[in-house]
């Protein structure tokens, strides 16, 4: 039976404080499903919170976590201890801090989360939800190099440059585009492209609204396109940078 509510929340990256906010003073119904496009940790000081707060709230409600790539690098980080030189000038030494603070029991319990985190996923209306994009034209199930869908930018820049008046009919359409009712994407932040809100090029949805730097942490609802904000993360982070 499908849920009522489907709603897709962007990049977080360590803002813990920003996405209890967001969460809380939405305050939707317990049939509410979460869907979470990547992203958790690296910029602000909270990373290890986040991962601990998202843990709890998934045990109360219908959670899905995609992988982002700064999971996938601090899940390298915790797992193997490497410490990637641009992880950590992006983002990274904030998680390396947050977790050393952190028990050994409760870092088990975020490397079964990392573990657990999928990379993609596609509904029962056939949307896709994915961190970052794919490249082949027959699916992120396909790519040659599965990591793509926590890095790939050309989904994102593809739609944004592209010519809204072309028809679906068109040989000129993307092949790309025709899979899927809708995408979901994180990684790039739409206020590169002056957005403040989540933006819609196409059919592909960009739900992260700069969190890691001097935007907000976004909700979307995918039926109604109602969208719910924390207040800009760097506020409730005033004796930091972020990624700034």
């Amino acid at each position: 039976m499908r849920t009522v509510r489907t709603v897709v929340i962007g990049d977080i990256h360590g803002g813990f404080r920003a996405l209890k906010q967001l969460l809380e003073s939405a305050n939707l119904s317990k049939d509410t499903q979460y869907i979470f496009v990547g992203d958790y940790v690296d910029g602000w000081s909270e990373s290890a919170e986040v991962v601990s707060y998202l843990i709890d709230f998934s045990k109360k409600n219908d959670c899905i976590f995609i992988r982002g790539n700064h999971d996938e690098l601090l899940y390298k980080f915790l797992k193997f201890g490497e410490k990637n030189p641009m992880w950590l000038s992006q983002g990274g030494e904030s998680s390396v801090e947050s977790y050393s603070k952190i028990s050994e029991e409760e870092k088990k319990k975020h490397l079964q989360f990392f573990e657990n985190l999928v990379n993609f996923h596609v509904d029962s209306e056939n949307r896709l939800f994915v961190h970052a994009g794919f490249t082949n034209q027959h699916g992120p199930q396909s790519e040659y190099y599965p990591n793509l869908v926590y890095w790939d930018r050309t989904l994102w820049e593809m739609v944004c440059a592209m010519d809204s008046s072309i028809s679906k009919e068109d040989d000129k359409y993307p092949k790309r585009l025709k899979l899927f009712k809708e995408i979901y994407i994180g990684h790039t932040p739409v206020t590169r492209v002056g957005f403040d809100k989540p933006a819609n090029f196409a059919n592909v949805w960009n739900v992260d609204t700069g969190a890691a730097f001097k935007g907000k942490i976004s909700m979307l609802d995918v039926d109604s396109k109602e969208i719910w904000q924390s207040e800009p993360v760097f506020k409730l982070y005033p004796d930091e940078k972020g990624r700034n």
